[in-house]
């Protein structure tokens, strides 16, 4: 990366900017822009209450009050498909 160029790829935090704990810096802003999109998509869809789930989920990433990484998310988002594909809680 040049000296030039922010700490930032795509809008997501690099190690640069990152909080040492989380890899993530702190963002208010994108928590609040990530849980009004899921608030947005949310509907009464499985897809679109999943998406709504995963937005809220990364955007704790970003949430100084959460402790979470991105292999957690990863891990909660895989076993929410696969619930999903298994037809529910239930079975």
């Amino acid at each position: 990366m040049s000296d030039d160029q922010d700490d930032t790829e795509g809008g997501i935090a690099t190690a640069d900017t990152a909080d040492s704990d989380t890899g993530f810096a702190p963002d208010p802003e994108r928590v609040e822009s990530l849980r009004e999109v899921a608030d947005d998509v949310r509907g009464d869809t499985s897809e679109s209450k999943q998406l709504a789930n995963i937005l809220y989920r990364t955007s704790d990433l970003y949430d100084e009050d959460e402790e979470t990484s991105p292999e957690e998310i990863v891990r909660n988002v895989k076993f929410i498909l696969e619930v999903t594909e298994r037809g529910g809680l239930d079975r």
